[in-house]
């Protein structure tokens, strides 16, 4: 790999950090919040979250790094998008965690599985393997809607 191609490299996954980390910013007392509510026996404990959220980052990084070395003017609206889904995903966490919005959320949820559908589209236009990237990102996602339903349904009192 190009020195620079590695740098920009660093660049998307730099980025997709500092989304992360403001979604993650509004989590740090997620765990004790999580513990406190009344969860479907299918919900994953606390601790996993971290690491797949880890993994699914780093993937959609190189996927948007990917897509970011072809002819720019035809990736640019895909990139768009893809940084629009990350501040999206960033906002759930503040929905959800900080302010307790049940409701809110999961609107929220269901517009961040939109997009990063739309995403996939426009990523597979540029590089197949860019879009197959975000697949388990999406599945992960889809997990993540039906479970912040369950939990915002069973928890009408702490999730208004």
């Amino acid at each position: 790999m190009k020195p620079g191609a590695l740098l920009q490299l660093a660049g998307w996954i730099a980025l997709t950090a500092a989304f992360a980390a403001v979604g993650a910013f509004a989590s740090v007392h997620a765990a004790v919040f999580y513990a406190q509510l009344d969860r479907p026996g299918w919900a994953p404990p606390a601790w996993l979250f971290g690491p797949v959220w880890s993994l699914l980052y780093l993937m959609m990084a190189i996927a948007a790094w990917r897509v970011g070395r072809t002819a720019a003017s035809r990736a640019c609206p895909a990139l768009l998008l893809y940084l629009a889904q990350l501040a999206v995903n960033a906002l759930w966490s503040w929905l959800f965690f900080a302010w307790h919005l049940g409701a809110a959320a999961f609107a929220c949820i269901v517009v961040l599985w939109l997009m990063i559908a739309a995403t996939i589209v426009l990523f597979g236009r540029r590089e197949r393997l860019a879009a197959m990237l975000l697949w388990p990102y999406l599945a992960w996602v889809s997990f993540a809607g039906g479970l912040c339903f369950s939990i915002w349904q069973r928890n009408p009192s702490l999730l208004g």
